[in-house]
């Protein structure tokens, strides 16, 4: 499920301070060659169910992980986790789970912006 008008899909920042924000918001990051990925992990401890939140980010200019390198953000989207298969992003998500990702946006968003080039 992808989040739409978060404010944070087309924000350019430089990545030490996304990387000090996101990672103050509990939040790890993996990376590649063109993106950077943040993932929250969330457990549903009631259903056994895992969840990822994930912040993907495009690499505008630099490499990952300089600090002075810069990304633009781009939607966020949350899946849940099927053991052995991997992620499912299409498909409904209970409430409780929105409602934490949409509050990790809150937190995040602001200080997003002010860093934002």
């Amino acid at each position: 499920m992808k989040f739409e008008e978060t404010g944070l899909d087309g924000i350019t920042i430089e990545f030490q301070p996304l990387e000090e924000i996101m990672e103050e918001a509990g939040f790890h990051y993996q990376y590649d060659y063109e993106r950077v990925t943040f993932d929250y992990k969330m457990v549903d401890q009631v259903h056994d169910d895992v969840y990822y939140f994930r912040i993907p980010a495009h690499i505008e200019e630099g490499e990952i992980p300089s600090p002075y390198s810069t990304v633009k953000m781009m939607k966020p989207y949350v899946g849940k986790h099927y053991y052995p298969h991997g992620v499912e992003y299409d498909e409904e998500f209970p409430k409780q789970i929105v409602d934490k990702c949409q509050k990790k946006i809150d937190l995040i968003l602001e200080k997003v912006k002010a860093e934002a080039l």
